[in-house]
């Protein structure tokens, strides 16, 4: 085992300028970024409307857990592989295949709502197709935002992204609930294909690949097993990016997406009626709690990110979750969402971050599909974990063991990367 004084050299000391929201001061960050919050609104509606259709039609728990399942798989399976293609090609087209694919979704969604038509083998259908998409988009966007804003910037504009994500899940959910209520599910779906729309311009009309920075063209790359091989021994022997990896990767694993597929029964259980109001304000709050938790951490420098602190953020993360599973009160179940969302956006854009910059130039898109492989392909499991489990003992007793699984699992961590070394990291 490698000794404390290994994993402080495997981080670089890294330090960016004490500037507030400083990766938005980049005019074309700055245009990615709002084009982004449309996508993620888009992204969140769609998820809304169709979770809370498929549960009204079908009421079946397993068929959440597996949509779960059918939606993060191909991140698990080919996140490696569209880091390669990610490494070797334009990422803008990367990009655009994948809106193209997502608003297809949302058409067939539409149509299939309209017509009355919609069968259990057509959801999991649109939802591997979702999963695809977001595969494909996954490295290649990261690539881009480094592109943009280089090394300097990158924790601001990862943490920036990170919280305009969160706020694509406020407005998703509230939008979508609206149109939902005012226009009915099928109008919703097919008028949420536009909102992709504005991020296709955007790659059309910049001219980052997302390997600008290194020398304006990307190198050839074999993609294969043994490329594969290389890329997990390389992550292997960097004991801090391999930390941040089985980070995510627990938290994902246990906890994932599965809170939010299964949040119609939540909301039934704390006195929902059906109308949507309880429910849409619970898959809020998460959201708000990470926004508000994201601009305090850019603007205040509140959190300096090193490996410690995006572990012990993680561990309160796992806490949140076993107190929202088990109380009975909707008001404290809101309120435990609010910090759990803020936690969560903390420890994941640290994590982010710190594999982004401590990745070899040479093979950061593979080593960040191999990220995103446990961020949101492990997020599979979280369908077996939260859903399938679920099944046999309740929603609530599943949730709460998975939160206690990621509050071991951390607490593993703090001493696999023994606290010590990880205090050198600093970043302003």
């Amino acid at each position: 085992m490698a000794t404390s004084g290994a994993v402080a050299a495997s981080i670089p000391a890294l330090h960016t300028q004490r500037m507030g929201f400083a990766a938005l001061r980049v005019p074309d960050y700055r245009s990615y970024w709002i084009s982004n919050v449309l996508f993620m609104t888009a992204d969140n509606i769609e998820h809304v409307v169709s979770y809370f259709v498929l549960f009204y039609v079908f009421k079946s728990p397993v068929l959440s857990g597996y949509a779960v399942i059918g939606h993060w798989m191909p991140s698990l399976l080919f996140s490696v592989y569209s880091g390669s293609l990610s490494d070797r090609y334009d990422c803008r087209l990367l990009i655009r295949i994948s809106l193209f694919l997502f608003a297809g979704c949302s058409v067939a969604w539409g149509l299939l709502f309209a017509t009355n038509s919609l069968q259990i083998w057509h959801a999991l259908a649109i939802l591997t197709i979702h999963g695809v998409a977001v595969v494909i988009r996954g490295p290649a966007q990261q690539l881009i935002i480094h592109d943009i804003v280089g090394s300097d910037h990158l924790q601001s504009a990862v943490r920036l992204m990170a919280t305009g994500v969160q706020l694509g899940l406020v407005i998703g959910p509230a939008l979508g609930g609206g149109m939902m209520v005012l226009l009915g599910p099928a109008v919703c779906m097919l008028l949420n294909a536009l909102l992709y729309v504005p991020q296709i311009v955007w790659t059309l009309r910049v001219p980052y690949t997302g390997h600008l920075a290194e020398d304006g063209r990307a190198r050839p790359v074999r993609i294969g097993i043994e490329d594969l091989a290389r890329v997990m021994r390389e992550v292997s022997a960097n004991r801090a990016i391999l930390a941040m990896v089985l980070l995510v990767a627990a938290t994902s694993l246990f906890i994932g997406s599965g809170i939010q597929s299964q949040m119609p029964e939540f909301a039934r259980d704390l006195g929902d009626s059906g109308v949507g109001f309880q429910y849409t304000v619970l898959q809020m709050a998460a959201a708000v709690g990470a926004i508000l938790g994201g601009i305090a951490l850019e603007s205040g420098n509140i959190m300096r990110p090193s490996v410690r602190t995006a572990i012990l953020c993680a561990a309160v993360f796992g806490l949140t979750v076993i107190g929202f599973a088990l109380t009975p009160v909707y008001a404290l179940a809101v309120a435990l969402l609010f910090f759990l969302g803020a936690f969560r956006l903390a420890f994941s854009s640290m994590a982010q971050t710190l594999v982004q910059l401590m990745a070899p130039a040479r093979l950061r898109g593979r080593i960040i599909g191999v990220f995103v492989m446990a961020q949101s392909g492990l997020q599979t499991g979280s369908g077996a974990t939260v859903g399938l489990l679920g099944a046999v003992v309740g929603i609530h007793w599943s949730l709460g063991i998975s939160g206690l699984a990621v509050f071991v699992a951390t607490v593993w961590l703090l001493y696999y990367t023994r606290a010590a070394a990880t205090r050198t990291l600093v970043m302003d």
